[in-house]
């Protein structure tokens, strides 16, 4: 939503500014330097970035415009499943949620807590440390640096996709003076001819100069920085799972284990004691 927003206040106030001085937005309409920009800046994306990371930023461009899914009601859901686990592994042994590690799909216990099973990565990372939680072989240090490893690692392909955007609005200005040459090119084809139509070529060349800024930095660099923001969202609330799940390992409580989860959730949602343990209560 705020993506929206703001490319509405971009544009009403550039346009805005150039009708009210007195300028026609009709001559700002230059579908052929929007071509040749458009083209070069998606023919150097493709060429720059392997397929699967292009067709990832294209699946990625409903969340742009929705936002974060990582919100308060998916933290208190995956911090709530955290606690019932630990609670059933104290009653019941490791081996007693073997069953729902192995298959998440099919466990009672993830289906309580449907927006963590619909979170694959969150899934994925709780079922894999908790297989190794469950072999016995590693000490919390070793667990925490191999979390670590795989935190940085999957931070840094997150980020991918808002790099690439980057790359592509940096460009972008470059692209539009490509377009202002060519508009000069063809203006100065035009020499000897009627000052008028002259005077509309070297218009329509500026605005190519003109375009290539706008979009790089009035929309391509601040949906790379969207990217980048989802991608450590995302970050955040795996590493949300790894204090809870260190905390249990170092054999803390499974009430004090996801307070270890709550301190490390972003502060603007993070609930108070009292509102998170009334939520806790409320799911047993």
């Amino acid at each position: 939503m705020n993506l929206i927003i703001g490319s509405v206040i971009v544009l009403v106030g550039v346009l805005g500014g150039f009708a009210f001085q007195g300028g026609h937005l009709i001559s700002l309409w230059q579908p052929y330097e929007l071509m040749i920009i458009l083209g070069a800046a998606g023919g150097a994306f493709i060429m720059a970035n392997p397929m699967s990371l292009v067709l990832r930023i294209f699946k990625s461009i409903p969340a742009i415009f929705i936002g974060t899914r990582y919100k308060k009601a998916h933290y208190l859901d995956a911090l709530a499943f955290m606690y019932e686990l630990f609670n059933k592994t104290r009653k019941e042994g490791l081996i007693g949620v073997e069953s729902d590690i192995e298959e998440p799909e099919n466990s009672a216990l993830f289906a309580k807590y449907p927006l963590t099973l619909a979170d694959h990565h969150a899934t994925a990372f709780i079922s894999d440390y908790m297989r190794l939680v469950i072999s016995g072989n590693m000490n919390p240090f070793e667990l925490d640096n191999l979390m670590e490893v795989e935190l940085s690692a999957h931070h840094e392909d997150a980020e991918e996709a808002s790099h690439a955007i980057q790359r592509v609005s940096d460009a972008l200005p470059a692209f539009g003076i490509v377009a202002a040459v060519l508009g000069i090119v063809h203006t100065m084809a035009a020499l000897g001819g009627p000052i008028d139509e002259i005077g509309g070529l070297v218009a329509a060349a500026l605005v190519g100069t003109f375009s290539g800024i706008l979009i790089a930095y009035g929309f391509a660099s601040p949906i790379a920085t969207v990217l980048a923001r989802l991608a450590a969202e995302e970050t955040r609330f795996l590493s949300c799972l790894k204090a809870c799940i260190l905390a249990n390992v170092q054999g803390y409580s499974p009430q004090i284990a996801v307070e270890f989860g709550r301190k490390a959730m972003p502060p603007e949602i993070r609930p108070s004691f009292v509102e998170f343990d009334a939520h806790l209560r409320g799911t047993r």
